[in-house]
């Protein structure tokens, strides 16, 4: 079992990396999603996801789905989704071997390692973009 520690990792590098692993037969594990950071200027981090949050709804009633999740876990769950064949049985599989979780629970603490530091001074973290999209929760 792996675990990683997604305190000031690159979203992108984390999430390829988390999903080779699990199509390699791993289980894996990643404790402080809310921590993870997406690179780039913040008003274009924030332009992409409200439009693609924008372009989901029902314009005849915007209550109607498909909802995505604004909860930081669910948030880089869904990327990592995306890197994975998910219609295939190995897929399928590779997913249910994955894990997140915000904050970090005691027994996953000592196991963590870090991966794909991120040194760029325009970023903005996944619970910062979370929150602006109207998850209500706290980490």
């Amino acid at each position: 079992m792996k675990v990683y520690d997604g305190e000031n990792s690159v979203l992108g590098r984390l999430a390829s990396r988390v999903a080779q692993d699990l199509l390699e037969g791993e289980e894996v594990r990643i404790i402080n999603a809310e921590k993870i950071v997406i690179t780039g200027n913040e008003k274009d981090i924030k332009a992409k996801y409200a439009h693609r949050f924008q372009q989901l709804t029902n314009a005849a009633n915007p209550r109607k789905g498909p909802n995505r999740s604004r909860r930081p876990d669910y948030f880089v769950k869904r990327v990592i989704r995306g890197m994975v064949p998910r219609k295939t049985a190995r897929g399928r599989e590779a997913l249910s071997r994955l894990k997140v979780y915000i904050a970090d629970p005691e027994q996953l603490k000592e196991k963590a390692e870090k991966y794909a530091e991120c040194r760029s001074r325009k970023k903005m973290t996944v619970l910062e973009l979370c929150t602006w999209l109207g998850w209500r929760g706290r980490a």
